[in-house]
Protein backbone atom coordinates (compact mmCIF):
# COMPACT_ATOMS: atom_id res chain seq x y z
CA UNK A 1 0.00 0.00 0.00
CA UNK A 2 2.97 2.62 0.60
CA UNK A 3 5.29 1.32 -2.05
CA UNK A 4 5.04 4.55 -4.18
CA UNK A 5 7.33 6.73 -2.13
CA UNK A 6 10.23 4.02 -1.82
CA UNK A 7 12.68 3.90 -4.49
CA UNK A 8 13.14 0.34 -5.22
CA UNK A 9 14.97 -1.95 -7.97
CA UNK A 10 10.88 -2.70 -9.60
CA UNK A 11 10.85 1.16 -10.27
CA UNK A 12 14.67 2.25 -10.63
CA UNK A 13 15.14 2.20 -14.33
CA UNK A 14 18.46 1.11 -15.90
CA UNK A 15 19.59 4.62 -15.82
CA UNK A 16 19.43 5.44 -12.57
CA UNK A 17 16.41 7.32 -12.84
CA UNK A 18 13.27 7.61 -10.79
CA UNK A 19 9.62 6.10 -11.62
CA UNK A 20 8.35 9.31 -13.75
CA UNK A 21 11.72 10.19 -15.55
CA UNK A 22 12.99 12.38 -12.73
CA UNK A 23 16.67 12.64 -11.56
CA UNK A 24 16.52 14.21 -8.71
CA UNK A 25 14.89 13.89 -4.99
CA UNK A 26 12.46 16.71 -5.93
CA UNK A 27 11.66 18.33 -8.84
CA UNK A 28 8.67 20.61 -9.92
CA UNK A 29 8.11 20.70 -14.20
CA UNK A 30 6.46 23.86 -15.02
CA UNK A 31 4.47 24.85 -11.91
CA UNK A 32 1.72 27.06 -12.12
CA UNK A 33 -0.63 27.86 -9.03
CA UNK A 34 -3.61 30.52 -10.02
CA UNK A 35 -5.79 31.56 -6.94
CA UNK A 36 -9.24 32.76 -7.97
CA UNK A 37 -9.76 35.96 -5.96
CA UNK A 38 -12.22 39.07 -5.64
CA UNK A 39 -10.06 41.28 -7.72
CA UNK A 40 -9.64 38.38 -10.52
CA UNK A 41 -7.35 35.30 -10.92
CA UNK A 42 -3.80 36.09 -9.03
CA UNK A 43 -0.89 33.86 -10.10
CA UNK A 44 1.44 32.92 -7.60
CA UNK A 45 3.71 30.92 -9.40
CA UNK A 46 4.30 30.86 -12.94
CA UNK A 47 5.83 27.81 -14.46
CA UNK A 48 8.56 26.67 -11.66
CA UNK A 49 11.29 24.53 -12.32
CA UNK A 50 13.11 23.24 -9.52
CA UNK A 51 15.58 20.35 -9.40
CA UNK A 52 16.56 19.49 -5.60
CA UNK A 53 18.60 16.38 -4.47
CA UNK A 54 19.22 13.72 -1.47
CA UNK A 55 21.65 15.30 1.15
CA UNK A 56 20.93 18.89 0.41
CA UNK A 57 20.28 21.99 2.24
CA UNK A 58 18.43 24.34 0.40
CA UNK A 59 17.28 27.61 1.36
CA UNK A 60 14.60 29.34 -0.01
CA UNK A 61 14.09 33.38 0.35
CA UNK A 62 12.19 35.97 -0.97
CA UNK A 63 10.07 39.19 0.37
CA UNK A 64 6.51 38.37 1.53
CA UNK A 65 4.60 37.22 -1.71
CA UNK A 66 6.73 36.14 -3.44
CA UNK A 67 5.48 32.30 -3.92
CA UNK A 68 7.90 30.97 -0.96
CA UNK A 69 5.03 29.69 0.87
CA UNK A 70 2.87 28.51 -2.29
CA UNK A 71 6.37 26.75 -3.34
CA UNK A 72 6.16 24.75 -0.09
CA UNK A 73 2.93 23.53 -0.05
CA UNK A 74 3.64 22.36 -4.05
CA UNK A 75 6.21 19.85 -2.34
CA UNK A 76 4.46 18.90 0.68
CA UNK A 77 0.93 18.04 -1.01
CA UNK A 78 -0.53 20.55 1.09
CA UNK A 79 -1.86 22.39 -2.14
CA UNK A 80 -1.87 20.71 -5.82
CA UNK A 81 -0.70 22.65 -8.94
CA UNK A 82 -2.52 24.24 -11.45
CA UNK A 83 -0.79 22.88 -13.82
CA UNK A 84 2.55 21.09 -13.99
CA UNK A 85 4.13 17.95 -11.91
CA UNK A 86 5.37 17.71 -8.95
CA UNK A 87 7.44 14.53 -8.64
CA UNK A 88 9.39 13.28 -4.86
CA UNK A 89 11.39 10.35 -5.46
CA UNK A 90 8.62 8.00 -7.35
CA UNK A 91 5.67 9.97 -6.39
CA UNK A 92 4.36 12.17 -8.87
CA UNK A 93 2.50 13.89 -5.87
CA UNK A 94 -0.19 16.06 -8.33
CA UNK A 95 -1.36 12.91 -9.25
CA UNK A 96 -2.94 11.62 -5.72
CA UNK A 97 -5.96 12.19 -3.93
CA UNK A 98 -6.45 13.74 -0.37
CA UNK A 99 -6.43 10.08 1.47
CA UNK A 100 -3.02 9.17 -0.45
CA UNK A 101 -1.46 12.55 -0.20
CA UNK A 102 -1.77 12.35 4.22
CA UNK A 103 -0.47 9.34 4.22
CA UNK A 104 2.59 9.92 1.90
CA UNK A 105 2.93 13.37 4.22
CA UNK A 106 3.29 11.31 7.08
CA UNK A 107 5.98 9.29 6.22
CA UNK A 108 7.84 11.40 3.62
CA UNK A 109 8.30 14.94 4.81
CA UNK A 110 8.66 16.01 8.20
CA UNK A 111 7.44 19.64 8.90
CA UNK A 112 9.22 22.25 11.41
CA UNK A 113 7.27 25.24 12.21
CA UNK A 114 8.41 28.80 13.22
CA UNK A 115 5.83 28.65 16.10
CA UNK A 116 6.63 24.86 17.26
CA UNK A 117 2.64 23.63 16.94
CA UNK A 118 3.53 21.09 19.80
CA UNK A 119 0.36 20.27 22.12
CA UNK A 120 0.46 21.97 25.02
CA UNK A 121 -1.44 19.16 27.36
CA UNK A 122 0.86 16.65 25.58
CA UNK A 123 4.44 15.97 27.12
CA UNK A 124 7.39 16.56 24.82
CA UNK A 125 8.17 12.67 24.14
CA UNK A 126 3.83 12.35 23.45
CA UNK A 127 4.30 15.42 21.04
CA UNK A 128 7.12 13.43 19.32
CA UNK A 129 4.89 10.00 19.26
CA UNK A 130 1.85 11.41 17.79
CA UNK A 131 3.19 11.35 14.19
CA UNK A 132 4.09 7.44 14.69
CA UNK A 133 0.30 7.14 15.77
CA UNK A 134 -1.63 8.87 13.32
CA UNK A 135 0.73 7.45 10.57
CA UNK A 136 0.50 3.83 12.58
CA UNK A 137 4.09 3.24 12.17
CA UNK A 138 6.39 1.10 14.77
CA UNK A 139 5.18 -1.49 17.05
CA UNK A 140 3.07 0.11 19.77
CA UNK A 141 5.73 -0.96 22.75
CA UNK A 142 8.43 0.85 20.44
CA UNK A 143 7.14 3.99 19.82
CA UNK A 144 7.86 5.66 23.14
CA UNK A 145 11.57 4.14 22.68
CA UNK A 146 12.01 5.53 19.82
CA UNK A 147 10.72 9.20 20.89
CA UNK A 148 13.11 8.97 23.41
CA UNK A 149 15.70 8.33 21.12
CA UNK A 150 15.25 11.36 18.98
CA UNK A 151 14.86 13.61 21.78
CA UNK A 152 18.33 12.67 23.60
CA UNK A 153 19.96 12.95 19.75
CA UNK A 154 18.53 16.86 19.92
CA UNK A 155 19.71 17.12 23.50
CA UNK A 156 16.46 16.76 25.15
CA UNK A 157 16.41 13.62 26.65
CA UNK A 158 16.35 15.08 30.22
CA UNK A 159 13.06 17.09 29.58
CA UNK A 160 11.10 13.75 27.71
CA UNK A 161 8.38 14.06 30.24
CA UNK A 162 7.74 17.96 30.77
CA UNK A 163 5.09 19.98 29.24
CA UNK A 164 5.78 22.48 26.49
CA UNK A 165 4.91 25.43 28.44
CA UNK A 166 7.83 24.27 30.78
CA UNK A 167 10.28 24.66 27.86
CA UNK A 168 12.34 27.42 26.26
CA UNK A 169 11.48 28.95 22.98
CA UNK A 170 14.74 26.68 21.55
CA UNK A 171 13.95 23.65 23.66
CA UNK A 172 10.66 23.57 21.97
CA UNK A 173 12.08 24.02 18.59
CA UNK A 174 14.57 20.77 19.52
CA UNK A 175 11.48 19.07 19.94
CA UNK A 176 9.27 20.07 16.64
CA UNK A 177 12.24 18.74 15.13
CA UNK A 178 12.18 15.64 16.99
CA UNK A 179 8.97 15.15 16.40
CA UNK A 180 9.40 15.72 12.48
CA UNK A 181 11.93 13.01 12.33
CA UNK A 182 9.79 10.71 14.10
CA UNK A 183 8.31 8.19 11.32
CA UNK A 184 11.95 8.78 9.30
CA UNK A 185 10.74 10.81 6.57
CA UNK A 186 13.59 11.16 3.69
CA UNK A 187 12.39 14.95 3.54
CA UNK A 188 12.10 17.93 6.31
CA UNK A 189 10.76 21.19 5.45
CA UNK A 190 11.40 24.33 7.79
CA UNK A 191 8.82 27.16 7.53
CA UNK A 192 10.61 30.05 9.32
CA UNK A 193 12.60 27.29 12.02
CA UNK A 194 14.32 29.72 13.78
CA UNK A 195 12.14 33.08 13.40
CA UNK A 196 11.55 33.08 17.20
CA UNK A 197 15.15 31.92 18.76
CA UNK A 198 17.77 33.99 19.82
CA UNK A 199 20.83 34.08 17.73
CA UNK A 200 22.95 31.74 20.28
CA UNK A 201 19.55 28.98 20.11
CA UNK A 202 19.44 29.24 16.26
CA UNK A 203 22.61 28.79 15.49
CA UNK A 204 23.00 25.25 17.71
CA UNK A 205 19.69 24.30 15.61
CA UNK A 206 21.03 25.17 12.50
CA UNK A 207 24.25 23.14 13.50
CA UNK A 208 21.71 20.22 14.02
CA UNK A 209 20.37 20.77 10.29
CA UNK A 210 23.88 20.18 8.92
CA UNK A 211 24.75 17.11 10.85
CA UNK A 212 21.32 15.84 9.46
CA UNK A 213 22.19 16.79 5.70
CA UNK A 214 25.54 14.79 6.71
CA UNK A 215 23.27 11.64 7.80
CA UNK A 216 21.52 11.68 4.50
CA UNK A 217 18.56 14.01 5.34
CA UNK A 218 17.38 16.51 2.44
CA UNK A 219 16.34 19.98 3.57
CA UNK A 220 14.05 22.64 2.48
CA UNK A 221 14.43 26.08 5.07
CA UNK A 222 12.01 29.03 4.25
CA UNK A 223 13.65 32.29 5.56
CA UNK A 224 13.58 35.91 5.31
CA UNK A 225 17.17 35.87 7.57
CA UNK A 226 19.49 36.30 4.63
CA UNK A 227 22.12 35.38 7.44
CA UNK A 228 20.83 32.17 7.92
CA UNK A 229 21.05 31.34 4.23
CA UNK A 230 25.07 31.21 4.78
CA UNK A 231 24.21 28.15 6.51
CA UNK A 232 22.43 26.38 3.18
CA UNK A 233 24.47 24.69 0.45
CA UNK A 234 21.99 26.74 -1.95
CA UNK A 235 19.92 29.57 -2.08
CA UNK A 236 16.67 29.44 -3.99
CA UNK A 237 15.55 33.04 -4.58
CA UNK A 238 11.57 34.35 -5.62
CA UNK A 239 10.51 37.32 -6.66
CA UNK A 240 6.89 37.45 -8.40
CA UNK A 241 6.31 33.80 -8.26
CA UNK A 242 9.42 33.14 -10.26
CA UNK A 243 12.99 31.78 -9.28
CA UNK A 244 14.92 35.13 -10.12
CA UNK A 245 17.80 33.40 -8.79
CA UNK A 246 19.98 30.29 -7.32
CA UNK A 247 23.47 30.62 -5.54
CA UNK A 248 25.42 27.89 -4.53
CA UNK A 249 27.87 27.49 -1.38
CA UNK A 250 30.57 29.27 -3.29
CA UNK A 251 28.43 32.19 -3.67
CA UNK A 252 28.91 32.12 -7.21
CA UNK A 253 25.24 32.82 -9.10
CA UNK A 254 24.41 29.99 -11.13
CA UNK A 255 23.07 31.52 -15.00
CA UNK A 256 20.29 29.55 -16.98
CA UNK A 257 22.77 27.25 -18.83
CA UNK A 258 24.91 25.82 -15.30
CA UNK A 259 20.88 25.59 -13.97
CA UNK A 260 19.97 23.06 -16.98
CA UNK A 261 23.66 20.99 -15.98
CA UNK A 262 23.14 17.73 -13.68
CA UNK A 263 23.68 18.11 -9.82
CA UNK A 264 26.97 16.64 -8.56
CA UNK A 265 24.74 15.20 -5.78
CA UNK A 266 24.42 11.21 -6.63
CA UNK A 267 20.93 10.14 -6.89
CA UNK A 268 19.93 7.68 -4.02
CA UNK A 269 16.96 5.83 -2.75
CA UNK A 270 14.46 7.47 -0.08
CA UNK A 271 15.39 5.96 3.56
CA UNK A 272 13.15 3.26 4.76
CA UNK A 273 11.34 3.06 8.05
CA UNK A 274 13.18 -0.02 8.37
CA UNK A 275 16.40 1.43 8.45
CA UNK A 276 16.01 3.58 11.05
CA UNK A 277 17.52 1.87 13.97
CA UNK A 278 21.20 2.52 12.13
CA UNK A 279 20.65 5.95 11.02
CA UNK A 280 19.63 6.53 15.07
CA UNK A 281 22.84 5.14 15.87
CA UNK A 282 24.66 7.26 13.91
CA UNK A 283 23.00 10.51 14.24
CA UNK A 284 23.53 10.38 17.93
CA UNK A 285 27.49 10.31 17.36
CA UNK A 286 27.69 13.99 16.77
CA UNK A 287 30.80 16.05 15.88
CA UNK A 288 32.83 17.31 18.48
CA UNK A 289 32.04 20.81 16.97
CA UNK A 290 28.40 20.77 17.93
CA UNK A 291 29.40 20.49 21.52
CA UNK A 292 28.27 23.43 22.35
CA UNK A 293 24.41 23.20 20.64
Amino acid sequence: MFGWWKRNKDSQGSDGRYRFGNDYLIELRQVVKIYETAAGPFKALKGVDLRIDTSEFVAVIGKSGSGKSTLINMITGIDRPTSGEVLVGDTAIHTLNEGQIAVWRGRTIGIIFQFFQLLPTLTAIENVMLPMDFGDMYELGEREQRAMRLLEQVEMGQHAYKLPSALSGGEQQRVAIARALANDPPILVADEPTGNLDSRTAASVLELFERLVAHGKTILMVTHDNDLTRRAARIITLADGEIVAETTADRRPQTAETLRQPSSVPTSSLSSPDDVQESDTQLSQPQQEDGHA
